[in-house]
């Protein structure tokens, strides 16, 4: 018998793309095996899919629940990569039938659905993990060792900006279209790529802002879901902070930053040039690092050979892979329920203050 861990998915089947993104990083350091899945609600299209894998295919999570439980070689875990909306209800399935959750982000479409995940996790044995990649690359990793060492000194100012362009125009394709539509995403640019610049700050800087104000807006006419924010922070222990997330900033791809400003130093980091950090000491030249420098050792190639996004997925899978054979030393690295809850927090409070003209919201 394999001893890699089997696993199921739902959602990811044809011309989906974060499925593909989450079956690569499972695979990639072989600590997972995909063998079971509800790839599509179109039974047709779900069998297709599974068939192309090479993989059991079902009609349902709740059918793959009781089949695969009854296999000596069933799945230990399942990979959620569907819309918002349709997280909750096989999470909870899964974590009632003690199986292991590696759910997509954000947590859910709603608080309400956010709620029952976090009193599913509660009462199970099983764990629930979210895939928040950023902060599996190496030199967040470092960034956030940095930080914790006193590289900075005393926080004072965080920056982080997620800007992107793809939704500057109504498009309508397969990755947009649920995500315009506020029934499958809960919200726009908020959820999608506000929770990533949200769940960044927290887990480089160790702080969670104690309220924030915020402008939402819906930039596109017409459209009913947000797609711009900005969002200024306070911290309980005086630091300030901002954070913009766009998808309509013509020009931009992903363009994810972070910039912290200390009583000893900054850092400043780039989603598109992710194997370089710059750490700026106080009264000193600043200092490019690489992944040579990563102590954290989450990487596969030698330095200068570059790895990213998929690479980050894979740190998770890798680090998940480890907790569930018992070895806990990377946990709080791994994003769960608290970071997910975290994020729906953040989205619920930006929403809140833009509605009341940015009057400030405590999370």
């Amino acid at each position: 018998m394999s001893t890699r861990i089997p696993l199921g998915m739902v959602g990811g089947g044809a011309g989906a793309f974060i499925g593909g993104v989450h079956r690569i990083a499972a695979r990639l350091d072989g600590r997972f095996e995909l063998v079971a899945g509800v790839l599509s609600s179109d039974p047709e299209r779900a069998a297709s899919s599974a068939a192309s894998l090479g993989i059991r295919s079902y009609p349902d999570f709740e059918t793959m629940l009781r089949d695969e439980a009854a296999r000596p070689d069933g799945i230990r875990a399942v990979a959620v990569v569907t819309p918002n909306h349709l997280h909750a209800a096989p999470a909870i399935a899964c974590l009632k039938a003690g199986i292991d959750v590696i759910c997509d982000k954000p947590l859910a479409a709603t608080p309400a659905e956010a709620a029952a995940i976090a009193e599913a996790a509660a009462a199970s044995t099983a764990r629930f993990f979210l895939t928040h990649n950023y902060s599996a690359l190496p030199l967040i990793r470092e960034a956030r060792a940095l930080v914790a060492e006193g590289a900075i000194g005393k926080l004072r100012l965080v920056q982080v900006n997620y800007l992107q362009g793809w939704l500057t125009d109504d498009v309508s394709s397969k990755q947009a279209d649920w995500r315009k539509d506020p029934k499958q995403a809960g919200a726009g640019a908020l959820a999608d790529i506000g929770t990533h610049a949200w769940q960044l700050a927290q887990f480089v800087t160790g702080e969670t802002p104690a309220e924030i104000s915020a402008d939402v807006s819906r930039i596109v006419p017409g459209r009913l879901i947000d797609d711009d924010a900005r969002v200024a922070l306070r911290y309980a222990s005086g630091a300030k902070g901002g954070i913009w997330v766009s998808q309509v900033a013509v020009g931009h791809e992903n363009g994810l930053t972070l910039a912290l400003y200390g009583s000893e130093g900054a850092l400043h980091w780039a989603q598109e040039n992710s194997e370089r950090l710059i750490h700026v000491p106080k009264g000193q030249p600043a200092r490019i690092l690489t992944r040579a420098q990563d102590r954290s050792h989450s990487y596969r190639t030698p330095p200068g050979h570059p790895e990213g996004y998929l690479e980050g997925f894979a740190n998770l899978y890798s680090d998940i892979a480890d907790i569930l054979s018992g070895d806990l030393a990377h946990l709080d690295r791994v994003p769960g329920i608290a970071a997910g809850l975290s994020g729906m927090r953040f989205i619920a409070a930006a929403q809140d203050s833009s509605a009341a003209n940015g009057t400030w919201v405590r999370i």
